[in-house]
């Protein structure tokens, strides 16, 4: 006799319980604790590959300058560094072609595909650095350019109809190269680098390594290391910008150890024990560029393109870049002049 009641609590009991399929199920502002099992797979780890298949379709944009006196190889080392000819070529030299009176810039582009993914490569040469008489204040050119592409992405920033996508024309990577003299760095050298370490990531190369013996070589990367710190000269990676620990302690031991970067370029291939290798060839053997106990070619290319190519481009972009726009728009009571900016717009809407 008493079944009855007891199922009938019992079912509405369930009916409390159960709510109907139309409302939403009530979820509690904070679960004391979520069993995995109950949840299972929700999906988030698919924003990688959603990430991923996105920036597949833009592409990429990395712009590099190359800064640094006349043959120093800079233009082989940047054609090395990504397995093309990207920079310009002089063939053998050429008479007619003397030496620029003051710096100029050239910005040669280029798109580079592997494994599916494409880069716009971008590489900017400063012929005519530091190969006068008289090289006072050369680098205003190089500076002056670097800002300018800052100018032009923070005007289409700041226009009412702006592009989905800013065309980025900014340095993310400059990389000076050092003369292999053995002994100190040049006051030309020092200028350029107290003057443009504020606004460009700058990384530090002894060109020509193969030049001087492994003891001059390690005495030269000291003491170029010692002269950076005595003038307070901020290299790429900057300590300020480290984000975390592991960040930290990656970029010390480079800071440290591996730079500047004495390196070697070729764009000629030779035949070593059975292998290809690009090298140099020299009366007592081969030079290879890629062999760490010959030259840091690998560690170089490893740091700039397969660890730190997208950290260049964020600190250009959050460091650099962000410093330029707050100073120009605290100078400018908020927003470019309108003069040139109607201008421009004039000429484009024509």
């Amino acid at each position: 006799s008493c079944a009855g009641p007891v199922e009938s609590k019992t079912e509405a009991a369930m009916s409390e319980l159960v709510p109907e399929s139309r409302q939403k199920p009530v979820v509690p502002m904070k679960p004391m604790g979520i069993n995995a099992n109950l949840l299972g797979y929700i999906g988030i780890d698919t924003i990688i590959e959603q990430m991923r298949k996105k920036t597949m379709k833009t592409g990429f944009d990395f712009n590099i300058m190359v800064v640094g006196q006349s043959g120093l190889g800079k233009s082989t080392l940047v054609n090395t560094l990504f397995k093309s000819q990207v920079s310009r070529k002089s063939s053998g030299w050429n008479r007619e072609e003397k030496i620029p009176k003051t710096v100029e810039i050239k910005a040669i582009g280029h798109v580079i595909e592997e494994g599916g993914v494409k880069m716009k490569l971008t590489v900017i040469d400063t012929p005519g650095f530091g190969d006068q008489i008289n090289n006072e204040n050369c680098w205003e050119p190089i500076e002056k350019y670097i800002n300018e592409q800052y100018e032009k992405f923070l005007k289409e920033e700041v226009n009412i109809a702006r592009k989905k996508r800013i065309p980025d024309t900014r340095v993310h990577c400059c990389l000076y190269f050092i003369s292999p003299t053995g002994h100190s760095l040049r006051p030309l050298d020092l200028e350029f680098m107290k003057h443009l370490s504020k606004v460009v990531n700058i990384i530090p190369v002894i060109a020509k390594a193969d030049t001087m013996t492994l003891e001059e070589k390690t005495e030269f990367k000291q003491r170029v290391r010692k002269e950076l710190e005595v003038n307070g000269i901020e290299f790429y990676p900057q300590k300020e910008f480290d984000e975390d620990l592991e960040d930290k302690t990656e970029n010390d031991k480079i800071r440290q150890e591996s730079m500047p970067f004495a390196v070697v370029g070729s764009d000629k291939e030779y035949q070593v024990n059975g292998k290809r290798v690009l090298g140099r060839k020299t009366p007592w053997g081969i030079i290879e560029v890629e062999n760490l106990t010959h030259c840091e070619f690998a560690l170089l290319r490893d740091f700039v393109i397969r660890t730190h190519l997208q950290d260049l481009k964020e600190v250009t972009h959050n460091i650099h870049y962000e410093t330029y726009r707050a100073k120009r728009l605290n100078d400018n009571g908020g927003l470019p002049p309108m003069a040139v900016e109607t201008e421009e717009n004039h000429e484009s809407n024509l």
